[in-house]
């Protein structure tokens, strides 16, 4: 009873933490630290996946050298599917189980056994917590329930650390982005903001704008950023019914090119390096006039805080565009002008 008592009041104490932890960084240190503290272990380590989910990096440890962790990275996929499994994976053993590689360097480490449960957010696995001990022991259902309960609590902060983050991020990505847009007439600056600077900013391999062409109900490439002259130039890209959608305007996240049946070029697409993408509507007014498509080379999930920040930017471009349309237009009247008046004074 005591040591349930022991293992409540932390996760208590660890939950207020949290509460006032000032930036993910923090947070994932206390992850680590109080799961030493708590159940008396050599060392912890909490990996995330990468942006591909196909490894797992440590992104904060306490008591493990340099040397181990860079060993080899933890494979994701077999080691997600094995602890899915059971709700974790035990190892009382660490330097003979054969489930385990890299067994000499564990022994070299000083590491006896080993706990490791998922981080798990919105039933989707983000990461991976490792208890490791100096003396071999077997786990108990208290000791495992608590480094589940702590992972998973965890695993809220993060996501949440990272949303605020994000946020943040976003926040001011718009503000940088929608003072250099509409600071300037020059239509070129605007297109190169609109995708060479978004495509880096947003981690994309590439981006494309294009105008819709009422004549062909087709939408023709004005700019482009990342991507070969092949892809671009594979043909014409029909409005379709995409384009009703932009109408409405929607930001369209295309997860996986390879099944969507709205992509038009699939082979090409898939060809490109392309995984999955992103469509914002660019508007002149009340009038959708065409299209921003963003590329990405991981297939990935587009959280709603970005759509926004796409669509908004794709809108401040539009209007970026107008402005500078119209700029160019009134530089044209003024120079026929000019060569109107000085027509007429040759008559006199």
């Amino acid at each position: 009873m005591s040591q349930q008592t022991d293992y409540f009041n932390a996760f208590i104490n660890i939950s207020k933490a949290f509460g006032t932890a000032r930036n993910k960084d923090d947070i994932l240190n206390m992850i680590v630290e109080n799961v030493i503290e708590t159940m008396a272990g050599k060392a912890a380590c909490l990996f995330l996946a990468d942006g591909q989910d196909s490894i797992f990096l440590p992104v904060a440890q306490k008591g493990l050298s340099e040397q181990y962790l860079h060993a080899s990275p933890l494979q994701a996929k077999g080691l997600i599917k094995a602890i899915l499994n059971g709700g974790y994976l035990s190892f009382e053993d660490a330097t003979a189980d054969p489930r385990l590689e890299n067994r000499d360097a564990k022994k070299a480490e000083g590491i006896a056994s080993i706990l490791t449960v998922p981080v798990m957010v919105n039933n989707r696995t983000i990461g991976i917590l490792s208890l490791y001990t100096a003396k071999k022991r077997k786990f108990t259902d208290d000791e495992i329930k608590f480094l589940s309960a702590l992972a998973e609590h965890g695993g809220m902060a993060i996501e949440r650390a990272r949303l605020m983050d994000r946020i943040r991020k976003n926040a001011m990505l718009f503000l940088n982005m929608a003072n250099n847009i509409n600071s300037s007439l020059d239509i070129k600056k605007i297109l190169h903001i609109l995708t060479q600077e978004i495509a880096e900013a947003l981690n994309m391999i590439g981006v494309t704008i294009r105008l819709y062409n009422k004549k062909t109900n087709t939408l023709d490439l004005v700019a482009s950023y990342g991507l070969s002259e092949a892809f671009l130039n594979k043909g014409p890209v029909d409005a379709g019914d995409g384009m009703q959608l932009i109408k409405n305007g929607e930001t369209i996240a295309i997860m996986d090119v390879k099944t969507d049946k709205r992509i038009q070029y699939t082979n090409e697409t898939i060809a490109e390096g392309i995984a999955s993408m992103l469509w914002a509507p660019i508007f002149s007014g009340d009038e959708a006039i065409g299209v921003m498509r963003l590329y990405s080379g991981e297939k990935r999930e587009f959280p709603e805080d970005m759509l926004m920040l796409v669509n908004a930017l794709a809108r401040q471009g539009g209007l970026a565009i107008q402005n500078a349309s119209m700029y160019i237009a009134l530089q044209n009247d003024k120079k026929s002008l000019e060569e109107d008046v000085w027509s007429h004074r040759m008559w006199f």
